[in-house]
Formats: structure tokens, sequence, C-alpha cells
């Protein structure tokens, strides 16, 4: 749910629980998302950077400013995934080395980012989907309401109830030493199986079903406007500019989804079990907790890979973007324009 190196409700270490080929594979893995993850989101955020520089020729005042405002949450969402990506590491050498290594403190700092991150993930793609549900029902009230300045405050406001649910992890998380572990350390979360389901409990309700059902009551009422509307006279560009930054939203939100279905499934088991303690992954779980971990490690390169498929303004930007990165480009633009 929270945390990388484990999928068990209290976030502690499922290392013992693994086998060599996952201890093996697993950083290896990892290291391929974090390449990938880092690469990907640092081109998105120069893309958006320079596209906040000034509205897009030819385009109305009214597209520009929600526009900039789409762009504002997407690139809050890019920050999120990349500072989700610098605690990967600490992870991944846990799972490598079979115990965690790095100290108390660290423990607590890492496990709080992990479930900041997430919470700040999700709670963007809500405010993402309100703010697409103005633009295309309520264009008016948008032209006020999604200004960047407005959308820059709230972007950074999704913070606060974020970290606050992350709060516990900087509390309660500590390392352990139980038997089970070679060196006997290991990065626990919480003290008590009450505590545990407590907080995983309202971790899920609070940072994944209920932005979820946000979002879809959003998108829900987009699809019966623009059905409701589909015969009323609209201009082409727009029409086609909305509904593809509409569903670029929903494939953002569906694919967030689908990568933390298995932790937060996972998560929901494990809580439910009679335990007593915090006692790591259960072996029966292993294959499974594997699959969901890398699930959400994913997560985090998602969104590149889906701006590019779905958005041909995006490609063209990105293809501006190497052009300019080129030094042969640059002369010849130059000779080009004198």
């Amino acid at each position: 749910m929270h945390q990388w190196n484990s999928t068990s409700p209290d976030g502690n270490s499922s290392a013992s629980g693994l086998g060599q080929v996952e201890r093996v594979l697993v950083p290896i893995l990892d290291v391929l998302i974090l390449t990938l993850g880092i690469c990907g989101h640092s081109m998105v955020m120069v893309i958006l950077c320079g596209r906040r520089r000034g509205p897009p020729p030819g385009s109305s005042p009214q597209n520009s400013v929600t526009g900039t405002g789409t762009d504002i949450l997407l690139l809050a969402l890019s920050a999120a995934d990349l500072l989700l990506l610098s605690v990967l590491p600490f992870h991944t050498t846990a799972i490598a080395l079979q115990h965690w290594p790095f100290g108390d403190v660290m423990c607590r700092v890492v496990g709080f980012l992990g479930s900041a991150c997430t919470s700040a993930s999700v709670f963007t793609l809500a405010a993402l989907a309100v703010s697409r549900y103005l633009t295309v029902v309520k264009p008016a009230k948008a032209y006020f309401l999604l200004s960047p300045k407005r959308v820059s405050l709230v972007a950074c406001l999704l913070w606060i109830p974020a970290c606050g649910l992350a709060a516990p992890q900087l509390i309660f998380r500590y390392v352990g030493t139980p038997k089970s572990t070679p060196d006997g350390l290991i990065c626990f979360s919480f003290l008590s199986h009450k505590g545990q389901m407590i907080y995983g409990l309202v971790h899920f309700v609070v940072a994944f079903l209920l932005p979820l059902f946000t979002i879809a009551v959003a998108y829900s009422g987009i699809y019966v406007f623009l059905w409701v509307t589909r015969h009323q006279t609209r201009a082409p560009q727009v029409e086609r500019y909305q509904s593809k930054v509409t569903q670029t939203s929903a494939m953002l939100v569906l694919a967030f989804t689908v990568c933390w279905l298995p932790s937060y499934g996972l998560t929901l088991a494990l809580v439910a079990e009679e335990t007593s303690g915090a006692t790591g992954t259960s072996p029966r779980y292993g294959g499974f907790s594997v699959f969901a971990r890398l699930m959400a490690t994913s997560s985090t390169v998602v969104n590149p890979i889906l701006y590019v498929l779905m958005s041909q303004k995006f490609r063209e930007d990105l293809v501006k973007l190497f052009k300019r990165t080129r030094p042969e480009d640059n002369g010849a633009v130059s000779m080009g324009t004198t």
C-alpha cells in the first residue's frame, strides 16, 4: 500500500519471505523502473514548464487559462512520482540484503515519504478530474476558478492531508529485531495488530476509495453532459481537444487504479487476518506480494508513457525538445533564420 518493500498492512519488510530469485530479480526491475521513471518524468516536467512560458499560438484566453491549470496539475503529479522514486533505492537495498541497514530515522522518513507521495498522487488525480469537469461542463466558472495561481495553491494544499495520513509512519515506525531476518533488523510499523488494521483501513478509504469516488462522479458528469449536448454545434477543434484531454486524464486514473489495486487488495486481506503483532508478509502471499509490489512501483513510469501514446501535442513537444538538445539542429535553425 504505502510501502514498496512490503505489501503487508504494517509496512514490514517482506524480504525474509522472498526467495533467491526474487532477491535478484526485484532489484533488477527496480533499477529499470528507477531509470525509466526519472528520465520520463524529467522530460515531462521540462515540457510542461516550457508550456507555461506562454499560451499556444492562436489559442483563446479561456483555453489558455484552463490548459495551464491542467498542466500545473500534471506537473504536480510528476513531482510526486519523482519524489516517490527517490525512496525506491532504500527498499531495493533492503530486499537485496534481506534486512534494513539504514537505521531507525530513515525507516521513519522513508515510510513517511512513501505514504505521503502516493496519497498526494491520487489527490492530484481527483483534482484533475474536477478541473476537467469544470472545463467541459462549466467553462465560464472554469475561466475564473482554474487560474494558474488558484490551481498551484490547490496542488500545494493537497499535500496537507497527504502528510497528515503519512504522519503515523513518522511517529510509530521503528526498526525491530525479529528472528526471521538474517541480521535481525527489519523496518516495522506500529506496535499492535489493531493499530495496523485501523491505519490500513483509514488509508484505504481516505487515499483510495474517496478520491476514486470523486473521480468517478466527475467523469460520469462529463460523459453525461457530452451525451446530452451531442447534437449541439461546437467548434470541431475545441471538441477534439476537450475529448483528448478528458480521455488522457481518465487513462491516468485507470492506470493508477490498476497499478495500486493489487497492493491495496493484499493489504485488506492481511489486515483481515487474525494475527498478533507485525510478522511480515504471510508466506502464502509470497508470489502475489511480489506481483503487487511490481505493479505499485510501475505506477511511477506509466504516466509519461500515456502522455506519449495519447497526446499528439505532447509527442510534438517531445520532438521539439530533442531537436533543441541537438547542437547541429540548433545551428541549422540559426542559419535558416538569418
